[in-house]
């Protein structure tokens, strides 16, 4: 206890000043530690200050707290997996001075002790700065929520105690855990085993490597036929053995890689001897080889991450691009009964806000569905589902869809129609042109994504003129927003004469409002509580016959449509879903990149006397510049590279789903291309970081006197 008592300051002074040089030296992995740490704060804050959960139902806010929750989980084992990682790394590469200090009688417990403090130094330091920092990033993600869903916020810089606390303890619980597992490696430690650490980590067993060389051309080829197969598995199960088989090829990839350019190098290939590249090759093999499990998981981390931020890009986009249009209408109220008046729902509108006018109509039918039958058999939406193998229409499975009680509730059982006068009316309140028609003719209203899809519809459509002995004629289609989710039709609806309306029967009833200014928040949700009972489930969904249409990925089914109401809460559903996709995405590059950065500037001092003897050999200062900045490149692309080929085939055939679902005016590319533009924007930060401080501790020696 005295001798404790009588260290205790030297090794607190000796704690902070290695803390101190662990920065320095360490300085990627603790700007990406306060990195971590404010964005931890900042969604951490939504499950408690979060000012916009009072504006919206308890479920969206449910939605809110799992997304932040499971997102968080993932980070957690992540920055636990980075802490981990970095502890046993500097524990490793410090190995050779804690034997020294053994070798100077100090006790290993001091010496575990010492080491531990350092890293607890190392780490509050990290979270204090990141902590300041995600008072102030957690401004800018209120604002920008605040923005997506179309309401004012005012900037209140504070701190909260349950998001610091729930902070601390994630942050803290990693470091812990890491530094836990590291003491008690190093307990089990002697002084040959300390001073050999080091040495064994950068021993290159070559054993086997003819036959290790034979996994790169087939991991190759795995991942080739990935790019063919994705899209075209029919289970789950295919599907699982494909992705498992795809994480083992990843793992795999970097053993046969070195092992295929060590054989490169032993038989003397073309590229051997050209310039600089026996060097170049030779510590890119030994580095995989030492590091190939870490080059897997870094690869399955860039893949996650290019996959998060371009799903949250898709939803984005349709925030931005399509929801404003799902409700052109201010009030749309849906009723199967024909002669209802609205007249309670009238009263609630009218006390809640001020109302332009009011415009009741019927949607008409004629019994048939031939309308239906074709969007079945002709749309992207539903492949071959409808179709018999010759192409015809299978009439059983589209009897089934229509008319069973158990069908996905896409289409009405029966076509559905709508007077011009009807029509035109409500083109004008959504400030459209009228249209016109003859009296043998009728148009097609589509939903705007499906424009390019029916513009056959008009050839092979028969439909009966009022008269009944003849047909009409297709004048056009229109593609206007039009709410069509199952208020004015699910997906079209076919525009005809009055007089033709004759022959038809009314369907059901549709009220629409025109207001003046902004519907108050909670109308919806009034209207909604007027529904009888048999139209709603025991969740208090929409459960009576509305139907969808063939939108599958996002798609609204309300009996009670507002405007203002529906797009603040389905903006603030997809800042639930996109705001965490980019908070993983983001931290797992940064951990991802951060990895690769402290392994090369760690290893600088180890690459100073190689570079050192190149240039004794020749070699300018400028070229010794140019071999670094080529060595840093392989190693730095290699695995962001196979990440993009593995997420790129994925990206593209979820993209490709996404705009043909969704409608939204962007390339199959597009998503991938900005995904991976963001990736690689945060990826050429940390490579520029890390090429300036290797080349700094390579040529430190131009002060000590050598060629330079």
């Amino acid at each position: 206890m005295r001798e404790d008592k009588k260290y205790g300051s030297f090794y607190d002074k000796l704690s902070v000043r290695n803390m101190k040089r662990s920065a320095r030296d360490y300085l990627v992995y603790m700007l990406t530690m306060i990195l971590v740490t404010a964005l931890m704060y900042a969604f951490s804050s939504l499950l408690f200050q979060n000012e916009l959960e009072r504006q919206f139902t308890m479920n969206l806010n449910e939605l809110m707290g799992m997304m932040v929750g499971v997102s968080t989980f993932f980070i957690i084992l992540i920055v636990a997996w980075l802490i981990n990682y970095m502890v046993r790394f500097m524990l490793e590469k410090r190995s050779t001075e804690f034997g020294i200090y053994l070798l100077l009688g100090m006790k290993k417990r001091a010496i575990a002790r010492l080491y531990v403090r350092e890293n607890i130094l190392l780490g509050g330091v990290a979270f204090v700065i990141g902590a300041a920092a995600g008072i102030l990033l957690q401004q800018v993600l209120m604002s920008v929520m605040c923005s997506m869903v179309r309401m004012e916020y005012h900037l209140r810089i504070r701190p909260d105690g349950g998001t610091l606390l729930m902070t601390l303890c994630c942050y803290g619980g990693c470091y812990l855990l890491a530094l836990f597992h590291c003491r008690r490696k190093f307990k089990k430690m002697n002084i040959q085993a300390l001073m050999s650490a080091r040495r064994r980590n950068e021993e290159i067993k070559e054993k086997f490597e003819r036959v290790k060389q034979m996994l790169f051309p087939l991991s190759v080829i795995f991942i080739l036929l990935f790019w063919k197969l994705f899209g075209r598995l029919a289970t789950t199960m295919q599907t699982t053995m494909f992705v498992v088989g795809l994480v083992i090829t990843i793992y795999l990839f970097y053993l046969g890689l070195s092992a295929w350019i060590i054989c490169y190098v032993r038989r003397g290939g073309a590229a051997v001897y050209r310039g600089q590249n026996l060097f170049l090759l030779r510590q890119f093999a030994s580095k995989v080889r030492t590091m190939q499990f870490t080059m897997g998981t870094l690869t399955s981390l860039f893949t996650l991450a290019l996959l998060g931020a371009s799903f949250a890009l898709m939803f984005s986009d349709y925030e931005n691009t399509v929801l404003d249009g799902k409700f052109p209408f201010d009030v749309q109220i849906y009723s199967k009964e024909i002669a209802y008046d609205f007249a309670e729902e009238k009263r609630v509108i009218e006390e809640e806000a001020t109302v332009s006018s009011y415009y009741i109509y019927h949607i008409y039918t004629d019994g048939r569905n031939v309308v239906n039958t074709w969007m079945l058999t002709h749309l992207q939406a539903w492949g071959a589902m409808y179709r018999n193998a010759d192409g015809t229409p299978d009439e059983a499975a589209i009897e089934r869809t229509l008319r069973d009680e158990y069908g996905d509730g896409n289409y009405y059982t029966y076509d559905t129609y709508m007077g011009l006068t009807d029509y035109n009316h409500l083109r004008k309140m959504l400030g459209y042109e009228r249209v016109n028609l003859g009296q043998q003719e009728y148009l097609v209203q589509i939903k705007p994504r499906l424009e390019q899809e029916v513009q056959k519809i008009g050839e092979e459509l028969i439909i009966g003129n009022a008269a009944g002995d003849g047909f009409l004629t297709c004048a056009g289609i229109q593609a206007e927003p039009f709410s069509q989710d199952g208020h004015n039709g699910a997906d079209y609806m076919v525009v005809v004469p009055d007089e033709v309306l004759i022959r038809m029967q009314p369907y059901y009833t549709e009220l629409v409002a025109d207001l003046d200014g902004t519907a108050p928040i909670g109308l919806q949700h009034k209207l909604k509580e007027l529904l009888p009972e048999e139209d709603l489930d025991v969740q208090g969904h929409v459960a009576g016959d509305l139907c969808r249409g063939s939108d599958t990925i996002i798609s609204v089914v309300e009996l009670c449509l507002v405007r203002d109401n529906l797009l603040s809460e389905l903006k603030y559903m997809l800042a639930s879903i996109i705001l965490p996709l980019f908070y993983i995405g983001l931290v797992f590059v940064c951990v991802a990149v951060t990895v690769l950065s402290v392994q090369q500037v760690s290893d600088a001092a180890r690459y100073r006397y190689r570079y050192d003897v190149l240039s004794k050999l020749g070699l300018s200062r400028t070229r010794i510049e140019w071999l670094i900045f080529k060595q840093l490149a392989a190693f730095y692309l290699c695995p962001a590279l196979l990440a993009v080929v593995i997420s790129g085939r994925m990206i593209l055939f979820a993209s490709d789903r996404f705009i043909m679902m969704t409608g939204v005016p962007t390339v199959v590319g597009g998503f991938f291309g900005k995904s991976a533009g963001l990736f690689f924007g945060i990826y050429l930060v940390y490579f520029a970081v890390t090429y300036v401080e290797f080349k700094r501790n390579i040529l430190q020696w131009k002060r000590r006197g050598s060629l330079w």
